[in-house]
This record gives structure tokens, sequence and C-alpha cells, in this order.
């Protein structure tokens, strides 16, 4: 069963946690945290995003963002940022 779509709102401030796959390790090396750190300030450029506040840990990520467009926004910036970090990783 697929998973109902998230609902941000414009304007409003989103919590944001995305794990590593089975909770494993996302970053290795110094490297890893700043590709990271790049290929999501791309996305929120991108897609009118507002990062407030980022937390890098070893196997997860918390954000603080705000999206500007109704439709647009949040969950196109971390599919984004999934995309590039993933390719990179492997």
């Amino acid at each position: 069963m697929p998973r109902k779509p998230r609902m941000y709102l414009p304007g409003i401030p989103a919590h944001v946690v995305q794990r590593g796959n089975n909770r494993d390790a996302c970053f290795f090396a110094d490297e890893d945290y700043r590709y990271y750190l790049n290929a999501l300030a791309q996305g929120c450029q991108r897609y009118d995003v507002y990062l407030h506040a980022c937390c890098l840990m070893t196997n997860h990520v918390h954000l603080l963002m705000t999206q500007e467009r109704p439709n647009i926004g949040i969950s196109q910036v971390i599919q984004h940022v999934g995309r590039i970090y993933v390719a990179y990783k492997n």
C-alpha cells in the first residue's frame, strides 16, 4: 500500500528526519557530510525552501525547513538530495 502524501504548508516550518536504510550509517567521512550539505543547498535553492537548521548525525539527519510554494518544496528537496547522495555513495 502506498504511503499517503505528506502535507507541508507554505510558510510553516516542518521538522524532517531522514534515516539511513535499516538505521545504518549514512556518513563515513567528513567529505560525505560536505557533499550532503552541498546537495541540500542545491535542492533548497531549486525548490524555494528555507533551511533554518540542520543536524547531521552518522545514521540520520534532522532538518528544520519551510517551503514557500503550496505544492512544491520539502518533498522535492528530500527527493533531490536522495538521488544525488545515493549516486555519490554508490
